[in-house]
């Protein structure tokens, strides 16, 4: 039984709170958030407390769950790790490409394992899609639409990228996983429409060139009224054997294939493969390292739809890793990303 707090009770501490229930393998042993009166209704009767490390020391939690708001990523985490503490936490794996570095040289520097909820990858039906596009052969590219028309309100409706930044990254690391390859470039362009109802581009259209060749193409929309698509997107795989087809609800069209492992899905899923991971030692699909990319494809094509050119990924590394080391300031964590010849080399492969 693996004892974890959960650090944030906003929404998606809630959607978190269901899946730790459900799994008779973790236990809450509290909740952490600046909003003591808010952790207190999350969790009636279990200690709560406003710091991950003072709650855990005396609660003896094994784990954190860190569902904080992104700006609260790094510190939360970087807390946690630091006292001994594993850490799933929900993406992006922070609110900047240079403070994902940062988290990850603190993985390393404290030897603790921090494993990313990308919960898109523990959709049964994309890792159905994910084994037809093993049996096409060379892939041409991957496609995704995606559009939709919520009114959220609050924040998401006064952000300069609300769909590339707030959104867009579930698509870009599905495809990651599909491909099992990483971006090499990209070029993206951004609009708002003048019927918009967001303070910043509600649309976009991204190409990449990933590893081996392929291209991915992203196209989506924030404020599309009508036939829209599942909250996944529709997909398509185009390859040298064929072709591969996904709307994003029901299971995908293409070659027969195995059926998937049923046991992980969603969050749910995510959090029994880091509970199996911390019982195992195996690293888990989702350990930072192998997260990192798929941030970089959301800073990257933001970048390159301002700059009004193709982006390089290994460029806009390179400025996040430059930033990391000059903005740290753990000396041991700094030191760490220091030592880091080849930023690429050290992230490892999709």
């Amino acid at each position: 039984m693996i004892r974890v707090l959960l650090a944030g009770a906003g929404s998606m501490g809630q959607a978190w709170l269901e899946a730790i229930h459900a799994d008779p393998g973790v236990t809450l042993a509290g909740v952490a958030d600046l909003d003591l009166a808010a952790a207190r209704r999350a969790a009636p009767g279990l200690p709560v407390g406003t710091d991950v490390a003072v709650l855990a020391a005396e609660t003896g939690a094994d784990a954190v769950i860190d569902v904080t708001v992104p700006p609260a990523h790094h510190p939360v985490t970087t807390t946690a790790l630091f006292a001994g503490l594993p850490v799933l936490g929900e993406k992006p794996v922070a609110d900047t490409l240079a403070r994902a570095l940062s988290l990850v040289a603190a993985a390393e520097v404290s030897g603790q394992l921090f494993m990313v909820s990308q919960s898109r990858r523990w959709n049964p039906q994309l890792f159905a899609l994910r084994a037809m596009t093993g049996t096409l052969g060379r892939v041409g590219s991957v496609s995704t639409d995606f559009h939709r028309a919520p009114r959220f309100g609050g924040f998401r409706e006064k952000m300069a990228q609300p769909l590339l930044v707030d959104m867009a990254i579930h698509a870009f690391d599905a495809a990651r996983f599909l491909l099992g390859g990483d971006p090499v470039t990209v070029s993206c362009q951004t609009w708002n429409p003048p019927w918009s109802w967001y303070a910043g581009d509600a649309c976009a259209t991204a190409v990449f060139e990933m590893t081996g060749g392929a291209r991915y193409l992203y196209h989506g929309s924030w404020c599309s009224p009508g036939a829209e698509t599942s909250w996944n997107g529709e997909w398509r795989v185009s390859a040298e054997h064929g072709t591969a087809r996904w709307d994003g609800d029901n299971d995908p069209i293409g070659p027969a294939v195995d059926a998937p492992d049923g046991r992980y899905s969603g969050i749910g899923g995510a959090l029994r493969v880091f509970a199996e991971a911390l019982d195992s030692g195996v690293t888990p699909m989702g350990e930072v390292h192998g997260n990192v990319l798929s941030l970089a494809m959301v800073e990257a094509a933001v970048d390159s739809a301002t700059r009004g050119r193709p982006v390089l990924i290994d460029e806009v590394l390179a400025r996040a890793h430059e930033q990391a080391v000059r903005e740290e300031t753990r000396t041991d964590v700094r030191e760490a990303l220091r030592g880091w010849t080849d930023v690429r080399a050290t992230l490892g492969a999709a």
